[in-house]
């Protein structure tokens, strides 16, 4: 009989654990989509410069720390500096992404009661200016402090830090070219940026070279070619008996230099 008891209890005190457990995870479950809403929304008027939504987020005695921009303190002064530097040139834009999979949100406890959330991750800044493709700029740190009070949630803290530039990621697929037809495309060219310089074909690839810089060129169709360290895109021009004529380089989509063929 004693032996039943004791598993009968071993059972309920498993039951008991095992259902705190399940609340505990429930409960951050439901913090960390709460954070993360708020998260979104607070992102969303920034990166549209909607800057009454973007109060509505901030406690009035915000302090926002940014390791090249100083400190600054208070919701009005952050809100002014939205407006005089991000939001006043029409032909400039900043998007702020967070970069996937590196955002978590952790509870800020008083006792067993939550008072605030920590959220943080990594984000990334794209860059629209004056009419061209929107293009990949910087990348840094983040941590947030939201503080709950009277129901509400408010950011009371703002860490924007370790900023430097975004590491390209190539998404261009190379393709394999016949050797005449790389060898069609060498030769010497000249640009008013490089001045001249020589295209020729090394094994499957081209290689341009500009004085002491060399650029391995890969082929993603017979007259377009890029580089995997950067964003760009080298494309031939040809007359109509099949010769390069010109070859134009883009850097983000945009048009960056033009070269002459020479010969």
């Amino acid at each position: 009989m004693r032996n039943k008891r004791n598993v009968f209890y071993i059972v309920l005190l498993s039951l008991i654990m095992c259902s705190k457990e399940t609340f505990a995870q429930a409960e951050q479950e439901k913090l960390t989509a709460t954070i993360l809403h708020l998260d979104s929304a607070f992102w969303n008027a920034y990166n549209n410069c909607d800057t009454t939504a973007f109060a509505n987020y901030l406690t009035d005695d915000v302090e926002f720390y940014h390791d090249k921009g100083g400190i600054t303190l208070g919701a009005a002064a952050l809100i002014q500096s939205l407006n005089k530097n991000l939001c006043s040139n029409p032909d400039y834009h900043l998007r702020r992404e967070a970069v996937a999979g590196t955002v978590k949100v952790y509870p800020m406890e008083n006792g067993k009661e939550i008072y605030g959330a920590i959220i943080t991750g990594e984000h990334v800044f794209y860059i629209t200016a004056n009419g061209k493709p929107e293009y990949l700029d910087g990348q840094a740190n983040f941590s947030q402090l939201w503080l709950l009070k009277n129901d509400v949630w408010k950011m009371a803290r703002i860490l924007s830090y370790n900023h430097h530039p975004a590491a390209y990621v190539n998404s261009r697929k190379e393709i394999e070219l016949p050797a005449d037809k790389l060898d069609a495309l060498s030769g010497e060219y000249n640009s008013k940026q490089f001045g001249s310089f020589s295209v020729k074909r090394s094994n499957n690839v081209l290689l341009l070279t500009a004085g002491n810089q060399t650029f391995t060129l890969y082929p993603q169709s017979d007259t377009s070619f890029f580089t995997k360290e950067r964003d760009l895109v080298f494309e031939f021009i040809k007359d109509a008996s099949n010769k390069p004529t010109k070859l134009v380089v883009k850097e983000r989509g945009a048009i960056a230099d033009e070269a002459v063929f020479v010969k």
